[in-house]
This record gives structure tokens, C-alpha cells and sequence, in this order.
């Protein structure tokens, strides 16, 4: 019975790509800035790896990674977490999504308020901390939405769970989802509950995404096909819009999303168990917290050898990311264009270093050579070599 278990660490980039520059990342390396905090500690990624892949520079490298290892190159046109995790599964994307760096025009917000019969205030891009500290007394007072970007493409809607109950926003962003398409079809909607008093709100794990739907045939899809499962672990159903996938439960953050990996290491199932650590990005990469971040990979590097211990003899494990997001890049609090990670280990998988691939898909390319599944990705799978 063969299982892959991907797991995705979210925006754990591990240094700035060629073009870095033309997104405005020049200098950017998330791995580089939590390797300066004191609470940096990756013994057993390092043992696997890490510290060996090709321009990594801190940490210390080991004589015999146990891991297969790869640095990635992002070849789709972005920096974010639809399109990095659509490229992971195998679908190249020729055109950035849409951004609002001025906000959104007024005929979307237009249209957004005759759907929703609620007033729109802020519009401009923000931290979702800092959004809800200088909008959140006005939204409570005049029920207006909190709509709001960042650098990355999306739509996101912040309203206090007292003034707009939650089935409520989720109903705003799904109508929010069906407007932006085409011209203006941002990657995700997103919505931002939050609770608390004025000077002191705060926002809920009740976050929820609504993405594009994926315009190709992803691997999930190859593997539903052939009656595989397809398990999702936080969120990834959103990113997918639950195409492709066969099972899926949402987690509240890192720990959760270990747990239940740990959990489906324990059950019976043939296919791939799908991962996404949020936290890296939405808590530590965002909030320029290099300590927080350092302390989050820490802690998954402390449960890496529970996860090891539970293979079974045909499973794969797999360790990648979406995107960077330098917690150390003083000139922004959004992602970073980067190299990602790869690391995959098995009890009968012959740790070679692959150097640098061209692209995320050759992880697609390889999970469905593994069960051989035909497929017209255009990637190369790394599990011969």
C-alpha cells in the first residue's frame, strides 16, 4: 500500500531567485534570517538535508543526508500561495494574478456593495493586525466591510463575528468569489473575522479561503481518477476548491495540522495526504516575527522524527514550500520571491542531491510516477534518480 505525505511549509523559502528583483525581493532569504534567531534549532531537517542543497549557506551541512534533497525553482509568474501550490501540482502559470497596490477599482466595490447591501471602507493594501487596529471602531459603528489587499492577490474581507456573524461573511465572500473572475479573478477571497473591543480587537482562527479554481488538470485529479485518495490537512481544500480531493479537514494552525498528520500516518490508505503549515506565513513571515518563525520550524523540526517513526515501508515523505516570506526583509511584510526546499525520504529510497530544478512540478511529476499514473505534465519526476 503506497502513501506520500506532502507537507507543505508554508513560504519557507530558502533564498532569493534569479529574478527576485523584478518582484522586488532582491536580498530576500527566509531561511537565511531565522537561521540568526537564538531559537533557530533544525537538527533533524539538517540531518535529512537542508544545509546541503545548493545555496544554502547557514546551518551545517552533514556528510550523509538521509533525505533526497532539491532546491526548486518557482517557473510560473508569482510569489503566492494559489499559484505556488497550483505549480506544486502541476500547472504553470504564465501571468501573475491581479494586484491592487492602490486598492480595488470602484466598480468592483461597486458591484460588492449592491451584493452584499453593505457599505465598503479601507480598500488599500494592509496588514490584517494593523486593518482591524485602525478600521475595526468604524466597522463596529457603521457595519461597513473592512475589504483590503497586499501584495499578493486577494480580496479580503475583515468583520467582527458580533457585527457580521460568521455564515454571514462566508456568504460575502462567495458572492465576492463569483464577481472576481476574468479580469479581475484575484487568486483568493479571503475572509478576516475578528472579535474583541475597541483597542483591542483581534482576529479568529475562522478564517476562510475561496480560491480560483484551478484552470488545468492537477496531479489530485490524476490520483482521483485512478481511485486514489486524495486527503487534505488545513488548507489545501480551499486552494483547490476541493477539486481532486477525497477527504480533507481544516486545522486551527501548525500544531494541529502535525497532529493530524501523525494521525493519518496511523491510518490505512493508498495515495497522497496533503499538508499545509499555515503558520510560518500567516503568524511569523507576515509580522516580520524572525524569532516566532524561528520557533514555529523549530518545533516542527522536533516532531520530524514522530512523523519518520511512523512510515511504513512503502511511504514517501515530502517536504516543500509554496513561496518565501522573509521574516528579516525589512522592506516588506509580504512574500519573497525564493528558491523552496525538497526533501524526500522512504525506507527504500537512495538519498541522492538533485541540485536545482527548473520547476515546483517536478514534485507533481514525481508523486504520480510513484503510482504509476500516465499524465501530461509538463515537469520531470526525480524518483529514478
Amino acid at each position: 500500500m503506497k502513501r506520500i505525505f506532502l507537507i507543505v511549509l508554508d513560504s519557507f523559502g530558502i533564498g532569493e531567485m534569479e529574478d527576485a528583483a523584478t518582484y522586488g525581493d532582491l536580498g530576500a532569504n527566509t531561511l537565511g534570517s531565522v537561521s540568526k534567531s537564538p531559537y533557530f534549532k533544525l537538527e533533524n531537517l539538517g540531518s535529512l538535508g537542508l544545509f546541503n542543497m545548493d545555496g544554502v549557506t547557514v546551518g551545517k551541512k552533514v556528510e550523509s543526508p538521509m533525505a533526497t534533497i532539491a532546491r526548486m525553482k518557482e517557473a510560473s509568474k508569482g510569489k503566492d500561495t494559489t499559484i505556488g501550490h497550483w505549480e506544486i501540482s502541476g500547472i504553470y502559470s504564465g501571468s501573475p494574478l491581479p494586484t491592487y497596490p492602490n486598492g480595488f477599482p470602484e466598480e468592483v466595490l461597486q458591484k460588492f456593495t449592491e451584493l452584499t447591501g453593505r457599505g465598503v471602507i479601507c480598500n488599500l493594501p494592509y496588514s490584517g493586525t494593523d486593518v482591524i487596529r485602525d478600521y475595526g471602531e468604524e466597522h463596529v459603528k457603521t457595519g461597513k466591510l473592512i475589504v483590503y489587499t497586499s501584495a499578493d492577490s486577494v480580496f479580503q474581507i475583515a468583520a467582527h463575528e458580533e457585527v457580521v456573524p460568521l455564515e454571514t461573511l462566508y456568504e460575502y465572500c462567495k458572492q465576492a468569489r463569483e464577481m472576481l473572475q476574468g479580469e479581475h479573478g484575484v487568486g483568493r477571497v479571503i475572509a478576516r473575522p475578528f472579535t474583541g473591543t475597541s483597542g483591542h480587537f483581534s482576529r479568529t482562527t475562522n478564517r476562510h479561503d475561496y480560491s480560483l479554481l484551478p484552470p488545468a488538470k492537477t496531479m489530485l485529479d490524476y490520483l482521483e481518477e485512478k481511485g486514489k485518495d486524495v486527503i487534505a490537512v488545513g488548507k489545501i481544500k480551499d486552494i483547490f476548491v476541493g477539486q481532486g480531493i477525497t477527504e480533507y479537514t481544516y486545522t486551527k494552525g501548525n500544531e494541529e495540522g502535525i497532529e493530524k498528520t501523525l494521525d493519518y500516518l496511523e491510518k490505512d490508505f493508498e495515495g497522497l495526504c496533503f499538508i499545509n503549515l499555515v503558520d510560518f506565513d500567516m503568524l511569523y513571515g507576515h509580522r516580520n516575527d524572525v524569532d516566532g518563525y524561528a520557533k514555529a520550524l523549530t518545533y516542527f523540526d522536533e516532531k520530524l522524527p514522530q512523523i519518520l517513526k511512523k512510515l511504513r515501508e512503502e511511504d514517501l515523505l515530502m517536504i516543500t514550500a509554496d513561496h518565501g516570506c522573509d521574516p528579516g526583509f525589512v522592506l516588506s511584510t509580504d512574500h519573497s520571491r525564493e528558491h523552496t526546499p525538497f526533501l524526500m525520504y522512504g525506507k527504500q529510497m537512495a538519498p541522492v542531491n538533485l541540485g536545482t530544478r527548473d520547476t515546483f512540478s517536478d514534485i507533481a511529476k514525481t508523486v504520480l510516477d510513484y503510482f504509476e499514473i500516465e499524465n501530461t505534465i509538463q515537469a520531470k519526476s526525480m524518483l529514478k534518480k
